[in-house]
This record gives C-alpha cells, structure tokens and sequence, in this order.
C-alpha cells in the first residue's frame, strides 16, 4: 500500500507558475505509475498527465500540452508536477494517485486504472 500526500497549490495570476509535489510514502514508489488528476466544481474529475515507473514515459491530456511537465524523483519518493502559463480554466483541485500496473499504456488517462488517491491540492488561477 502507498499514501500519497499533494501539496504546492496556491493562487497564481493568469500566465504565472506552480509546481505541484506528490510524496509517497512506502518503499515500493518507484513500481508505480504516477498520475495527477484534477477536478473543478461541479466536473468531473480528469486526467491531466501521468510518469511511467522510471519517468522515461509520459502522458499528457492535451489541453495541458507544451504547459505542464511531469517527472518523478524515485529516491525522494517525490513526483513533480511543474505547471506553466497557467490559465483561469486551469483551477481546480489537484490529485496525484498510484497505479500498479506494471506498463502504462493509455489507460493511465483512466481515473479507475488508479489504486491510491491522495487528498488534493487546490489551484487557482485568477485572470
């Protein structure tokens, strides 16, 4: 099992940066595929990127594409969600959550392919 703890939100002007943190406890981090997710009021919640196991693969929803990046630190048991040129439509609260799967595939843009959830972060984007 892994708990997953975000943290990094805040409030950003339109256009501003913030990088988002996902730590795990647990010695088994680096055998998970790592995703974040976000959800805003009265949505869905939905898939904005994903790290294979090593970091050398990665997904991106594509209204993210070119803003967000995504990398993963396997001995800090830390994945990184660095968020450029950030846009009012881009608030929302921010999940990272743990996959077992041992290939990613596209189904990593699936929130139920995911076993453990943290509790979120909160992003706002002001315009």
């Amino acid at each position: 099992q892994v708990q997953l703890v975000e943290s990094g939100g805040g409030l950003v002007q339109a256009g501003g940066s913030l990088r988002l943190s996902c730590v795990a406890s647990g010695r088994t981090f680096s055998m998970y595929i790592i995703g974040w997710f976000r959800q805003a009021p009265g949505k869905e919640r939905e898939f904005v990127a994903a790290t294979s196991r090593t970091g050398s693969g990665t997904y991106f929803a594509d209204s993210v594409k070119g803003r967000f990046t995504i990398s993963r630190d396997n001995a800090k048991n830390t994945v990184f969600l660095q968020m450029n040129s950030l846009k009012p439509e881009d608030t929302a609260v921010y999940y990272c959550a743990a996959d077992r799967s041992a290939t990613m595939t596209m189904r990593v843009m699936t929130k139920d392919e995911y076993d453990y959830w943290g509790q979120g972060t909160q992003v706002t984007v002001s315009s």
